[in-house]
């Protein structure tokens, strides 16, 4: 036999199930948004980003369920029209809606790499492989038109090396108490790259502040920025430590409105999304990571990113929000009998 089991054509693994399942809630939740977004898109270079975005969101709401069902598992509920206001007045503008389909865009290609390592089912990994296509095309078309526009933040640049060169010293102690090495690239790249997204989470996270509906939800929408607040600021000093740039922050592309476009499920369920994410870069970040003030930084950044998420957690069961996940076998619970 060879390394994989021979499976057939209509069963899922719980990996295959997993990569649906969730793509379906988070492009369900994308159609809502972005729906929203061409409602109050006023640039036609941003509207067309943005009526792509649509479309492939809504493709692969259209095909999942065919997978899903042939395996006999049951379709996500997601979101629908309830959990959108189309006549809600603009709360973000149009260069936060292009950073919002950037940032997005981002977190679908690394969902789809991932889902293609993962899948044994030839025509799932096509599947995947076609998402991961179409969204590169989405992508180099958002960045190409972001660059164009002033407060787009590129990766600072690094000088060009002689020639190769090995670390000398782990240098614990000088890096927490004395002078410090420079960054390298990896290190710049993924402090950047963090302090961007963790800025996109705070401005967010305040927009969803001033439209929630339940006291509880705006209440943890302010907690959500003062704890991406303090992430942000953390990264950014040891950026300016540097003498280096910092990503452009997007709160002033905020309006005033306090008319939700979306339902408070689906603010929070966004809010957890993004949190999740947050987790899986800083942990690959930490991974990178060799100067103790960093991955000391990143160990406080993941552990207000698991406080978000269990709060996000608490909020979306108490009030029905949180849609399960097929799961294993309960062979506990079986073993008890019908009596319980």
């Amino acid at each position: 036999m060879g390394i994989f089991r021979e499976t057939k054509k209509n069963t899922l693994t719980a990996a295959e199930v997993s990569a649906l399942w969730l793509q379906y809630m988070g492009d369900s939740m994308a159609i809502c948004m972005y729906k929203y977004f061409l409602k109050i898109v006023e640039d036609e270079e941003i509207k067309q980003i943005i009526e792509r975005s649509l479309q492939l969101a809504e493709s692969h709401i259209a095909k999942i369920p065919k997978i899903l069902k042939s395996a006999n598992f049951q379709v996500p509920i997601g979101f629908t029209e309830k959990d959108v206001n189309l006549k809600a007045p603009r709360l973000f503008s149009d260069q936060y809606i292009l950073f919002y389909s950037y940032i997005m865009t981002i977190h679908g290609l690394t969902a789809y790499s991932l889902a293609v390592t993962n899948t044994e089912r030839k025509d799932i990994q096509d599947y995947f492989f076609e998402c991961t296509v179409t969204s590169k095309e989405l992508f180099q078309q958002i960045v190409a038109l972001s660059k164009t526009h002033p407060n787009f933040s590129s990766v600072p640049g690094i000088p060009s090396s002689a020639g190769g060169e090995f670390i000398e010293s782990t240098g614990i102690i000088s890096n927490l108490i004395g002078d410090k090495r420079p960054l390298n690239s990896s290190e710049l790249s993924t402090i950047f790259f963090n302090s961007k997204k963790t800025g996109f989470i705070m401005s967010l996270s305040l927009a969803f502040s001033q439209v929630a509906k339940l006291e509880e939800v705006r209440n943890f929408m302010l907690k959500n920025v003062k704890l991406a607040e303090k992430d942000v600021q953390s990264f950014d000093s040891i950026l300016q430590q540097e003498h280096l740039p910092v990503p452009e922050r997007w709160d002033a592309e905020i309006t005033e409105a306090t008319v939700s476009p979306f339902s408070d499920k689906l603010l929070m369920f966004h809010a957890a999304f993004l949190v999740n994410a947050a987790l899986s870069y800083y942990g690959a970040a930490l991974g990178s990571s060799f100067r103790s003030d960093i991955i000391l930084n990143y160990y406080t950044v993941f552990n207000h990113a698991m406080e978000a998420g269990m709060m996000c957690y608490k909020i979306m069961v108490k009030h029905g929000w949180m849609e399960k996940q097929p799961e294993a076998i309960d062979r506990k619970s079986l073993a008890q009998g019908p009596e319980k």
